[in-house]
């Protein structure tokens, strides 16, 4: 409580010395206006009126410059904002001034003169002053602070490196001494009063001559690739890295230039960002109710958060996980105070509750993102979950969608379901397969979306090289050439919206991933990043499990694909299922009594051809 009283203080006191200020700026205008006019020399009669106007004209401009916010903010933060509303309140003051005079009869004659010097003085004082007082809180107050903080040089030359240098000009901790850019037109120039040295590849002799052991990327909105390579450089040069934060973040207000974080295995493995039509994502989402199944897991979640963006009437998050339905509650009342959202506990094949949920809230679009997805755990003994749960609870969500009258129902599938040589795969391809044969001319449309990791989801192996790293190694590795698609979890989940709006009906989208990324390369990228080396964490290899691929597809052999108007989602165009191929293949998945892990692996061979289980790849 003493500490906010103090603040008040301070802070009124502030604002009654520039109030005071103004006010002897405007006395003082006034006054040397008549002495310029009469070059010094004003005659006596003209003295007495000065003073006889004096005491009129400067409490009505400091009148007007409180009516228009002059104290609301602060002079060491001085802006061209501020210097906007002090031109229009001198404005204002000087057509108000002859008014006033008139109005209450003051017997006075001023000059015409007087009236246009006396603005013109206005304007210069009281904006030089404010303008000197930054510069002496900027560069005054720091000047002995500067010389003392970590010297550190900044990777880039463009807006967000020119905000960033404000940002560190007050800052006590560290000292800019150079920006580094690799556009020719930009070497040589300085940027808020600081040099931009040279290129990227010059980092090490600058770091060298400079004493800098510290960079920062400032390159948000560069593409990866450059980001990349800032990044190798320093990595190389054994300087350590820092980085502003994503454009997306920047661009959301979510966060300012100055929140530095370190490199993450994002920005290592990073994706240009994604272009979404914000216009149409609006008509699909705005205003109406959106369900998400898995809404606990980690594309779940991160849909869900997508999706608030775009103000949905009421969001329903259904999971079958109390702690995962718990956390994702939690962040969204938190982050999302004003969002309505429906925290639902509920089994995708509990068709019942799925009628009882989609009758009361009646969603307009569903997201399917419930599923087993570690391939390991389901390839032995729990086979039989895998389809039951993948396949019959599509099939439950789809199948209730189509009677609850949902105009969109979007499943997310797995690039594990080209060609599958596991039971995950393959009950995700026979997912995909039950919302092509439920697909009927003007009802519920269904759209898949394929792709293949996400960095840091549940069950990857991001978190777990992580733990490994924190125990002190050593890392497990399955294969030394193993190699997988990777991409952001907010990538996958933007680019499945984006599916969503663009799918009419029946239409397998394939996302963009990008080039495959060796698992043993990404271990040794955390090991970097960690701030050790290979000597320190040992990299062993522990062979290829179960149902495990040393490599992914992204179609199968009997796919082709079609482009699409956004440069990163293809259409992969399957064979056609039949209404007695769905019939059939729902009645053994139906089918009550468990079944072992080699009688499903039996069935699945006849219901998805491609299916090949057992087959690792190694011939990749």
């Amino acid at each position: 409580m003493g500490v906010t009283t103090a603040m008040t203080v301070r802070l009124n006191m502030r604002t009654l010395l520039a109030m005071l200020h103004d006010l002897a700026v405007a006395a003082f205008a006034w006054s040397f206006a008549y002495l310029l006019r009469f070059n010094f020399e004003p005659p006596p009669d003209f003295i007495d009126e000065m003073i006889r106007t004096l005491i009129w004209v400067t409490p009505l401009q400091g009148l007007v410059f409180w009516g228009f916010g002059l104290y609301r903010g602060l002079w060491r933060y001085a802006s061209v904002t501020d210097l906007r509303r002090i031109f229009l309140a001198v404005l204002m003051a000087a057509a108000l001034i002859p008014l006033v005079l008139w109005m209450f009869r003051v017997s006075a004659v001023v000059p015409r003169s007087v009236l246009i010097i006396n603005p013109v003085l206005l304007l210069l004082i009281m904006g030089g002053s404010r303008l000197v007082y930054r510069l002496w809180k900027e560069q005054g107050l720091y000047r002995n602070i500067k010389l003392h903080g970590e010297p550190v040089l900044v990777l880039g030359a463009g807006d967000a490196a020119v905000s960033l240098s404000k940002e560190l000009a007050r800052s006590h901790d560290w000292r800019l001494v150079g920006f580094l850019d690799d556009e020719p037109g930009k070497r040589g120039r300085v940027l808020n009063g600081i040099k931009v040295l040279g290129a990227l590849d010059e980092l090490p002799q600058w770091a060298a001559r400079l004493n800098v052991a510290q960079a920062i990327i400032a390159m948000p909105s560069g593409s990866h690739r450059v980001r990349r390579r800032a990044i190798e450089i320093c990595n190389r040069a054994g300087i350590k890295t820092l980085t502003v934060p994503s454009f997306d973040d920047l661009l959301s207000g979510r966060v300012a230039i100055s929140q530095l974080r370190a490199v993450e295995l994002d920005d290592l493995l990073g994706r240009d960002p994604v272009t979404l039509d914000d216009a149409g994502l609006h008509e699909l989402l705005t205003g109406k109710a959106v369900m998400v199944t898995g809404a606990g897991g980690s594309i779940g979640s991160e849909l869900c958060r997508q999706i608030a963006r775009f103000n949905p009437g009421t969001l329903i998050l259904f999971e079958q996980s109390e702690f995962a339905l718990y956390t994702i509650e939690q962040e969204l009342r938190t982050t999302q105070p004003d969002l309505v959202c429906e925290f639902l506990i509920g089994d995708v094949r509990d068709a019942s509750r799925l009628d009882e949920v989609m009758g009361k809230y009646r969603p307009a679009v569903v997201f399917h993102a419930a599923a087993y997805k570690h391939v390991p755990l389901m390839e032995q003994h729990n086979a039989w979950q895998a389809v039951r749960n993948n396949v019959l609870g599509t099939c439950c969500v789809a199948q209730a969608a189509q009677r609850h009258g949902v105009s969109k129902f979007v499943l997310i599938s797995t690039d594990k379901a080209v060609n599958p040589t596991n039971v995950m795969g393959a009950s995700k391809r026979l997912a995909e397969m039950v919302c092509q044969g439920l697909q009927q001319p003007g009802g519920t449309r269904f759209v898949m979306v394929r792709f293949g990791n996400v960095l840091g989801s549940t069950g990857s192996v991001i978190p777990k090289f992580r733990e490994q790293i924190a125990r002190g190694g050593p890392i497990t590795v399955t294969h030394p050439d193993i190699t997988r698609y990777f991409m952001s979890i907010p990538e996958a989940a933007q680019l499945v919206l984006q599916a969503g709006l663009m799918g009419k009906g029946g239409e397998i989208f394939v996302l963009d991933m990008g080039e495959p990324v060796r698992i043993v390369d990404l271990a040794k990228d955390l090991i970097h990043l960690s701030g050790l080396t290979e000597d320190d964490i040992r990299i062993e290899f522990t062979g290829l499990r179960p149902g495990e691929k040393l490599y992914e597809e992204l179609l199968a052999d009997s796919e082709h694909t079609l482009p699409t108007p956004h440069p990163k989602l293809r259409i992969a165009r399957a064979r056609e299922v039949d209404a007695a191929w769905l019939e059939g293949m729902l009645a053994w998945v139906g089918a009550r009594a468990t079944q072992g892990d080699a009688e499903v692996k039996r069935a699945l061979a006849q219901w998805v051809p491609e299916y090949v289980p057992g087959v690792q790849g190694d011939t990749a």
